[in-house]
């Protein structure tokens, strides 16, 4: 895979097409408390390195599709998977604030 960002919407296509993916939100847990997207997994951006392992083994099964607030975490996150050897990953551009925009808005903006 060479494209590290996807809109929400291509999110959205894929998962309707069946494939197999988990979305993986890289904030806060206080930001995790104000709103999430449903059957997400929190993993804040600062726990990361030491769940390597665990996101490795998930991104050998189906697609890690990272999202922080706007897009930015979510790149870092990406960018650091892929040097650890994790490819099967991308961020979701726009983050949580542009899900709740154009995908579901019953997910509270902040």
């Amino acid at each position: 895979m060479t494209e590290l960002e996807l809109t929400p919407q291509q999110v959205v296509a894929k998962r309707e097409a069946g494939e197999k993916m988990c979305l993986i939100d890289c904030r806060e847990q206080g930001e995790w408390e104000l709103c999430r997207i449903e059957g997400a997994n929190l993993v804040p951006m600062n726990s990361v390195p030491g769940r390597l392992q665990e996101l490795e083994g998930k991104a050998d099964d189906e697609l890690l599709v990272v999202y922080c607030h706007h897009g930015v975490r979510s790149l870092n996150v990406v960018n650091w998977l892929r040097a650890q050897g994790v490819s099967n990953c991308v961020s979701m551009a726009g983050g949580i604030d542009r899900w709740s925009l154009q995908i579901d808005p019953t997910v509270g903006r902040y």
